[in-house]
């Protein structure tokens, strides 16, 4: 890809559509989180996740649509779902509708990712392409965090929630998991790769 030039191109690289779909969809992570744990308001905190999830779609579809795919939008996108994926963490494990080990093992995940990311720095690679194993666990997730907070209660209704969203949550930590270490080994061979491509000091 060509670089940008300083001024306008970097600004309207900055300030698509997409991009600011996406702000606002970081901006509603504080909300998320302060209407499950303050007033405890599941409804509009389920509405804020669905929204997310809806602009998720859509930024993605109009930054196609429109041609306004950028380096910026690669980043916002799965850092506002790892937001809200550990907001709804917090938020579960606040309200005691999850165990802390479940609360534990999922940022965990995404801590060793991160681990990985300076290694990928000294390669001269930015990012690893999304995974679609890594998709399908982020999808499981969300959909399990709405049906756990809907299961927090009595009656016909949630009970069947709270089962639907551990089925979810299951499903969704293993694959969240499965798609971590298939990450971790893609680093591992793109390192690996690097060091053979590099000339040696009997080549020089």
């Amino acid at each position: 890809m060509a670089r940008q030039p300083d001024g306008a191109g970097t600004a309207a690289a900055v300030w698509t559509l997409p991009n600011i779909i996406s702000m606002v969809r970081l901006a509603g992570v504080p909300l998320f989180l302060w209407l499950v744990i303050g007033p405890e308001a599941d409804v509009w905190a389920l509405v804020v996740l669905m929204l997310a999830g809806f602009s998720d779609w859509l930024d993605g579809f109009l930054a196609r649509r429109l041609d306004q795919m950028s380096k910026l939008g690669e980043i916002l996108d799965p850092v506002a779902d790892r937001l809200y994926i550990l907001a709804a963490v917090v938020g579960l494990l606040y309200r005691d509708i999850i165990p802390w080990w479940v609360a534990l093992i999922i940022p965990l995940r995404d801590a060793l990712l991160w681990i990985l990311v300076p290694f990928l720095r000294t390669r001269g690679y930015s990012a690893l392409p999304v995974h679609y194993l890594g998709k399908a666990a982020t999808a499981a997730l969300l959909y399990s965090f709405p049906m756990l907070f809907l299961g927090d209660g009595d009656g016909p209704i949630p009970t069947l929630a709270e089962v639907f969203g551990w089925a979810f949550a299951i499903w969704g930590i293993g694959l969240y998991w499965w798609a971590g270490l298939l990450y971790a080994w893609q680093v591992r061979r793109l390192m690996a790769d690097r060091d053979r491509r590099a000339p040696s000091l009997s080549d020089t």
